[in-house]
């Protein structure tokens, strides 16, 4: 039987003696699954487990059957985080030329990383001087270097404006149809449609986990905000 992509099983963190993340199980095949939850649920501390930079106080992580944080992942996985990654005092291209030596990437990956995220016309702009959205384009063709086989995204469309999101979802479902893992976290509900399955997170608990429109289904609602509102609810009675 061949295993998923990711597995994670009886997962525990445990910050500053409260437990974030308590006994979770998840698995991830391909495809685009988002993450959904409002901020502070855990849904960082989620990703950081699956990469494997976030200590853990229980349960285990395989990603392609290789435990999370191991060597051999290093260059089959591509992390954005919600900050920048990358140097404000170099342009596009350089960066991306820092980080495929870093990362023992073909240099031939570099022109196609910047033009994946739209950043041709930017490409020998200092990154400190680039706006927010382009940032975030530039951390993220970072990520893209090794063509990853898990691509792992916290909030990556935070601040952009809906033409960039909307290109942006449709660079995660090329990726995907190519064969990529893309998990993407945000707190913005109406992003839960642009995905092939959902994670609906709260309090450090996967409170629903299926396609948007059986989740909705499942729910009696409309749309996905509701449809959380309407788990919460239920949890609670």
């Amino acid at each position: 039987m061949m295993k998923s992509a990711v597995e994670v099983r009886g997962l525990t963190v445990v910050r500053g003696g409260r437990p974030v993340l308590t006994d979770l199980d998840l698995t991830l095949e391909g495809g685009v699954t988002g993450l959904l939850g409002p901020s502070g649920c855990g849904k960082t501390t989620l990703l950081r487990s699956i990469v494997g930079v976030q200590q853990v106080a229980g349960g285990d992580i395989t990603i392609f059957g290789e435990p999370a944080g191991s060597r051999p992942l290093r260059d089959r996985i591509g992390y954005v985080t919600q900050d920048a990654s990358v140097y404000a005092d170099l342009t596009v291209t350089e960066n991306l030329r820092f980080f495929a030596r870093v990362l023992n990437a073909d240099p031939g990956q570099v022109g196609r990383a910047i033009d994946a995220v739209d950043l041709g016309s930017h490409a020998h702009a200092v990154v400190g001087q680039l706006s927010g959205g382009q940032l975030s384009r530039a951390s993220l063709a970072v990520a893209l270097l090794n063509e990853p086989d898990l691509l792992v995204l916290d909030e990556p469309t935070v601040g952009l404006d809906p033409v960039l999101r909307r290109d942006l979802w449709e660079l995660f479902h090329r990726l995907a149809d190519a064969g990529a893992v893309v998990l993407v976290s945000s707190h913005v509900m109406d992003e839960a449609e642009r995905c092939d399955r959902l994670l609906l997170m709260r309090e450090g608990a996967i409170i629903a986990d299926d396609t948007p429109s059986a989740i909705k289904q499942n729910a009696g609602t409309a749309d996905i905000e509701a449809a959380f509102l309407n788990l919460v609810e239920r949890s609670a009675a």
